[in-house]
């Protein structure tokens, strides 16, 4: 075994300058048992590391960024892909199968459904190994870490599904939602990536507010899919940073109180290191730079609506901390380990 302090864990990261490869990167450096022995970054091939990174600690001086290669990750215990849609789907099975690697955490989207079709509705391409999307563990430790122990490959939820997901997952669970679940929720600008569009630009987004992706947003499926349920989704776009904020309604099932809804939550998220239940609606300000989701109930007893908000870090709840909190579960570790 490799994991529990005797044998460092060989770690690479495919895209590691982007907004999630370099949370990894930061992450990784302060994680006692996950070593970063290749960065992979066709754009920076060549170039030291520390030097995009000079100010996280434990990392390899000499160091340097690789290219793409699947032959520069072969052989590694972990692979963190935080790579586009649509190319995972054509290099993680043979990163697995074909270069001897033991585990992989994919930040994309490319393994999180299970019904292939989807990714011809919501993402233009014929999904390549779809005998993968079966074999892939859906990565929200809290609801599916008993899944994870020695996974090969977690795709890891998106920001915003975590977001909705775990806000709605106690009461599901407790069927006391009687109807269609309305998420409506507001990103920070680092969830659409690095790469330039109009719509992410400063001088688009500075003192703005705007919504997007109404009704066919990519996150809509796998919402549903987790949640086994009808979502009305709708995403808005922050002139901030990070940090995603969803506010979701449901009716309740007859009889349910305020009450009764406030100890679901808090029984179902108890023994959750990176879950707090809260007494007030969180915010952004105190939620983001963490691994925690921040979640608040309440009721509206003239319509029998639910209403809960939540809040994370799209960047670390929503992408890369909760990447690692998958990893640790997949190698045994206390899940907490790099991310406090």
């Amino acid at each position: 075994m490799y994991y529990n302090g005797f044998m460092t864990i060989a770690t690479g990261i495919m895209g590691a300058t982007g907004f999630t490869g370099v949370e990894l990167i930061d992450i990784l450096g302060r994680h006692p048992e996950f070593e970063l022995r290749v960065a992979g970054s066709n754009s920076s091939a060549g170039e030291l590391v520390a030097s995009q990174n000079p100010f996280v600690s434990n990392l390899a001086k000499d160091l340097k960024y690789t290219d793409l290669s699947l032959e520069n990750f072969a052989g590694l215990d972990l692979v963190f892909a935080a790579l586009p849609h649509n190319t995972s789907a054509n290099i993680i099975p043979d990163l697995i199968e074909k270069y001897g690697v033991r585990r992989v955490v994919d930040l994309s989207a490319d393994f999180r459904l299970k019904d292939s079709g989807l990714y011809e509705s919501y993402y233009g391409f014929n999904h390549p190994r779809k005998d993968w999307l079966q074999k892939a563990v859906f990565g929200i430790p809290e609801l599916y870490r008993d899944n994870m122990k020695d996974a090969q490959l977690v795709a890891a939820a998106g920001c915003y599904v975590t977001a909705v997901t775990l806000a709605v997952h106690p009461f599901l669970k407790a069927k006391v939602v009687a109807d269609t679940i309305i998420a409506d929720c507001a990103s920070g600008v680092t969830g659409a990536g690095k790469k330039l569009a109009p719509a992410t630009q400063f001088t688009t987004v500075n003192e703005n507010f705007s919504v997007y992706g109404l009704i066919n947003h990519r996150h809509r499926p796998e919402i549903e899919q987790v949640c086994e349920n009808k979502v009305l989704f709708t995403p808005h776009l922050l002139p901030i940073d990070r940090g995603i904020l969803a506010t979701c309604y449901f009716k309740v099932t007859q009889g349910v109180s305020v009450g009764k809804l406030q100890s679901i939550l808090s029984d179902c998220y108890q023994d959750e290191s990176f879950v707090k239940v809260l007494n007030s609606p969180p915010d952004l300000k105190s939620i983001c730079n963490t691994n925690f989701a921040g979640i608040f109930v309440t009721l509206d007893e003239a319509t029998d609506t639910a209403i809960v908000v939540s809040a994370i870090d799209n960047l670390l709840k929503g992408a890369s901390g909760q990447a690692v909190q998958c990893a640790n579960a997949v190698f045994g570790l206390d899940e907490s380990m790099g991310l406090n």
